[in-house]
């Protein structure tokens, strides 16, 4: 299986997961439909599914037309089959998703929405994020609670450090001037700020990070109660 990073709108980041075997494809969070198409008609791809993490517009925005354009499925949480269009398939929390070559499994991680969820495609050790965990950061909190959130990037703690993350946005360097403001001495961020960098000015994209590379970077992700991170989340708000 096959990534390919795909920018839309103004930051944000949808992903072509594609069987090279069959030459078929999912694709994650498609925020509007032209930049996939372009893409699929290119190198002359099925879509088969449209997988969403959750129902903000920069998410689902191109699932309409690129269900009628190619007959796609699809695929969104159980919970949030009102608020996601078009959705043919519904998945729970922990439930195993499996077609072909795809296969992955469910986490409801709710705090950014209350339907959030992730997927995680365990046989390549990749995991989709969506808005609540960034390279560097985490989501606003617009529909849950610092709880919720705080449980939901514990979550994340449990996966292997090697499992590669793919958010939902290009926010990694202004989210890595808010970490470096409040841990000034973290030498693996000061490492990874340098990389970003160099990334940016080739114009390639900061994503994937890493499980591994989240807990020695992402201040959120490194919060030891609710306490902290919620302090930390309302600052960020602000930055």
């Amino acid at each position: 299986m096959r990534i390919e990073i795909i920018k839309c709108l103004e930051d944000n980041f949808s992903y072509l997961l594609i069987d090279e075997e069959k030459n078929s494809a999912c694709v994650i969070d498609p925020s509007e439909a032209a930049p996939i198409v372009n893409y699929i008609e290119k190198f002359n791809i099925n879509l088969e599914f449209i997988l969403n993490t959750h129902h903000h517009f920069d998410h689902i925005g191109g699932n309409k037309e690129l269900k009628k354009k190619y007959n796609s499925k699809v695929i969104g949480f159980k919970k949030d089959e009102n608020r996601i269009p078009e959705i043919d398939i519904t998945l729970d929390d922990k439930e195993i998703w499996k077609k072909n070559k795809f296969e992955a499994k469910i986490y409801h991680i709710p705090g950014h929405t209350s339907g959030h969820i992730c997927y995680h495609f365990f046989n390549q050790n990749i995991l989709f994020t969506g808005d609540t965990l960034f390279s560097l950061g985490c989501g606003r909190i617009f529909e849950g609670t610092y709880d919720q959130m705080f449980s939901s990037l514990q979550l994340f703690k449990s996966f292997p450090e090697n499992t590669k993350i793919y958010c939902g946005h290009e926010y990694t360097l202004k989210n890595s001037e808010f970490c470096i403001e409040h841990d000034k001495n973290n030498s693996a961020l000061i490492k990874k700020i340098k990389s970003i960098k160099k990334k940016l000015e080739k114009g390639l994209p900061t994503v994937p990070s890493t499980i591994k590379e989240e807990l020695d970077c992402n201040i959120f992700l490194r919060s030891k109660d609710v306490e902290s991170f919620s302090k930390l989340r309302d600052l960020k708000d602000n930055f």
